[in-house]
This record gives C-alpha cells, sequence and structure tokens, in this order.
C-alpha cells in the first residue's frame, strides 16, 4: 500500500477498538491546553483581522469561533487555528517538530460542530490526526525544518484525517483526503524571521485545507496515493530534492504507540527554541543567587534552532520578541517567569530587560545540536559582577514528556490564560467540561458558552 494508504487503514481499522483510558486522558489534556493557547489568540491581531478581513462570509454554518460567533466550518477552522498559534503557546510534538494541535483541533472542533458530531467522536478524531501527522512530521525530520515551518505544512495531514475520521470516511476517501492535502502543503521559516503575522496563519491555514480536502474526498475527489512517496512526490520536494525520508516503517507503531501521550505543553508564552535556555538561565541564577542587575554574562550553548529561528537579537515588537532568545532569557532573569504580559509594550521597553538582554550572547553547541530534535538541551554559563560563575546543562525543558507539565499544573495555565478572557465563572465552566469532552452529546458549548 502507499503511505497514504496505510495512514487510511489504520484510521478505519481503528474503530472497532476502544479508547484506551491513558491515551483519552492524554488527548483531554491535549483539548484543554488547546483552548488555554486559543483564548488569548482569539482577541488579538491576526484573528480579529482576519474575522473583520473575511466579515462577509459569517452569516451561515453550526460551527463557532471562540467567543461563540456562528461560522462555516472551513472559516472557524482558519480563524480558531490562527488564534490558538498566536501567543505561542500551543502544544508540541518534539520528535517531529510540530505543533500538532493548533490544526488538527481548530479543523476538527469545527467540523465537529458543524455536523453535530459528539465529543466521544471528536476526541477520536483529534487523536487519529495527531497519530498520523506527528509520524509524517517526524519522518520529514530537520531537513525539512530547514526552511519550512511544520505546523502549516505537517498540520494540513492533522486537520484532515481528524476530518476525515469524524466524516467516517472509508478507507478510499480516507486516503484520497490525505493525498490531496499534500498538495495545500505551505508555510515558510523566513515569514517569522521578522515582524509578521503570517506565523499563526499558517495553522490555520492548515486547519483550513484539512476540512477542505476531507470534505472533498467525501464527494470523490481523488488525489495522488503515491504523493508522499513518489519520484516528484512530498518527501523528497520538501527535503531539498535528496533522497527523502525513509516511509517503509512509517507505520509500524500505529495502533500501539500513540504519540499524543508525548506531547510537550509549553510553559513559557514564547518561542519553544527558547526553553532550555530560559530554564536553564534560572537555573543558574537560583544557584549563584544573584540579582539581574548582578548579572555581567550569559553564554548560551545551543542546538541549531535556538540561534536561527529564536536568536532575533534586537527583538522591537512582541512577534520578534518571542522569537529572541536574548529577550526571552533576560525578561525571566528579570522578572521571574516569561508570560503573556512579558511582551506587553511596557515590558518590551523595559531598561532592566534591555540592558540585560545586550549582555546574552547565543552559540550553535555542536554536541546539543546532534541530539536535536529528540532532545531539546541548553548550556548556560553565568558570570556575576563580582567574578563568580556558574555553568549549569539544561537537559530538557519544562513541558516536554520527560519533565511534564501535571494536570495540576495544565489546569494552572488554562485558567491564567481564560479568566481574563472569559471571567472566573466561564473559565471553570469551560474547564470542566473539556476533562469530560468525550462524554458530551452536543459540542457547540463549548464555544457557544463564551458568548
Amino acid at each position: 500500500m502507499h503511505v497514504v494508504e496505510q495512514f487510511a487503514h489504520f484510521a478505519v481499522a481503528s474503530r472497532a477498538q476502544p479508547i484506551a483510558p491513558q491515551v483519552a486522558h492524554h488527548a483531554r489534556r491535549a483539548v484543554i491546553d488547546w483552548f488555554a493557547a486559543l483564548l488569548p489568540g482569539a482577541v488579538d491581531a491576526p484573528a480579529t483581522l482576519l474575522e473583520a478581513a473575511l466579515a462577509e462570509e459569517f452569516g451561515v454554518g453550526n460551527a463557532r469561533l471562540t467567543l461563540g460567533r456562528a461560522a462555516p466550518a472551513r472559516l472557524a477552522a482558519l480563524i480558531n487555528g490562527t488564534a490558538a498559534h498566536t501567543a505561542e503557546l500551543d502544544d508540541i510534538f518534539r520528535d517531529g517538530i510540530y505543533h500538532p494541535g493548533a490544526p488538527t483541533i481548530a479543523a476538527a472542533l469545527a467540523l465537529a460542530q458543524s455536523t453535530g458530531a459528539t465529543g466521544q467522536a471528536l476526541l477520536r478524531a483529534i487523536i487519529v490526526g495527531y497519530e498520523i501527522s506527528t509520524r509524517i512530521g517526524a519522518a520529514m525530520g530537520r531537513e525539512h525544518y530547514r526552511y519550512f515551518h511544520n505546523t502549516g505544512t505537517i498540520g494540513c495531514f492533522g486537520a484532515a484525517a481528524a476530518c476525515a475520521e469524524l466524516l467516517g470516511l472509508d478507507e478510499t476517501r480516507f486516503a484520497h483526503a490525505l493525498a490531496t492535502v499534500a498538495t495545500f502543503s505551505a508555510a515558510l521559516q523566513q515569514a517569522f524571521r521578522m515582524d509578521s503575522h503570517s506565523k499563526p496563519m499558517h495553522a490555520g491555514r492548515a486547519a483550513e485545507a484539512g476540512v477542505t480536502a476531507a470534505l472533498a474526498a467525501r464527494e470523490g475527489v481523488k488525489g495522488s496515493l503515491d504523493v508522499l512517496e513518489g519520484d516528484a512526490g512530498y518527501g523528497r520536494a520538501l527535503t531539498h530534492g535528496n533522497a527523502g525520508p525513509d516511509w517503509s516503517r512509517i507505520a509500524a507503531t500505529l495502533g500501539q504507540d500513540f504519540h499524543i501521550t508525548r506531547m510537550t505543553f509549553k510553559n513559557h508564552a514564547c518561542c519553544g527554541h527558547s526553553f532550555a535556555a530560559i530554564d536553564g538561565a534560572l537555573a543558574a541564577q537560583a544557584a549563584l543567587k544573584v540579582a539581574a542587575s548582578e548579572i555581567a554574562q550569559v553564554s548560551i550553548g545551543g542546538y541549531r534552532a535556538t540561534v536561527e529561528v529564536a536568536g532575533i537579537a534586537q527583538p522591537r515588537t512582541a512577534p520578534e520578541a518571542r522569537f529572541s532568545t536574548q529577550f526571552t532569557v533576560a525578561t525571566a532573569l528579570t522578572h521571574g517567569s516569561v508570560r503573556l504580559d512579558a511582551f506587553s509594550p511596557a515590558r518590551l521597553a523595559d531598561a532592566a530587560t534591555r540592558d540585560l538582554m545586550h549582555r546574552v550572547t547565543l552559540a550553535i553547541d555542536p554536541e546539543l545540536d546532534a541530539a536535536f530534535p529528540r532532545q531539546r538541551a541548553a548550556r548556560v554559563v553565568m558570570q556575576t559582577r563580582d567574578g563568580r560563575r556558574h555553568e549549569h546543562l539544561q537537559p530538557t525543558r519544562k513541558g516536554d514528556p520527560d519533565l511534564p507539565l501535571t494536570d495540576a499544573e495544565l489546569e494552572a495555565k488554562f485558567r491564567e490564560l481564560a479568566v481574563p478572557v472569559l471571567g472566573e465563572a466561564r473559565s471553570a465552566a469551560l474547564l470542566a467540561d473539556l476533562w469530560r469532552v468525550d462524554s458530551l452529546p452536543d459540542l457547540k458549548g463549548l464555544t457557544g458558552r463564551m458568548a
């Protein structure tokens, strides 16, 4: 079978199997984390600008935007997917260098609301979308990530697979949905190397593409079934024309090893490539017991993406600051954390943070870079003004599968991000619904209660 047919076979065959309790629990955690990331992004650009730009498309449809506005499924997927990736707080599949939640859950929820699906059907669809797309992301590897933004490219497959599952497509139509969405795949890293609204729209566009491909396949639209492994296919084209990924064992652990149980949930409101450096710098500061003003120099060795993707040296705006390890480390050392308020105008201009930022240097550490993407580490050397020195190796990031957020910490993250948008009562009610999402007979209330 072609790769897309192997994935389709897995999805259809798994319908006869119950969802394991542990897998269901982790899927609920993913939905909670998605809403936590979604809410602050829903009241910010570019989601608010998209809503204005596409105003004439509202007025029909049974899907919902974050705050309850009715919309067609494709429009809701686009705007909610964009919102979920805006604040840089959405989940990560480490091995695939990929944020699966923003596109996959946005597409699945929009189509589930549009078709009247149950919460159980939604959760199963999300699991299928994560399992298929994370394997494609891992297979494409860091060669793909060199120029492309995986959340936009790989996210198309997560969204299409989840939607194909919700529609109950047979193996043939399911495979064609994946084959078709491959040709919709797009997202360039250059789009976020300077101030831009493009990056979150990658996730939204992937979500919209997934809905489109699945609906088209339901009606009989066909794709090229060898689109991933073919000589001129996705694998070779999007890894710069080399031999491409080894697809031979792409489905080997499907249905046995569930990647959704190994998500990274973000503990800082910025690019994940900065996280190990932030965690390591805070550990070094604690070891030295110094205030930010007493720090003379912070030298950070990391993997290549920390320098090339998250190394904007002189950030001027919030989007640029989220991709500046120099700024995020400095603000963490000065203020104790990197939360949403770190990117407010006052904090962006904070003199103490800016002063320390100029004393934070980045360099590629060959040993740490060789371990990427399976390990996201940083080596931090901190020197104080009185001549003391401390070196700290941060082997992983808080929130990674080997140092996960607990359920209580995930709930705290949700409340921190939801309450400013919804208030205490609505946030608590939504969180309760999310923990039992697979028992809900109807899903419109997940967003409708926010109106």
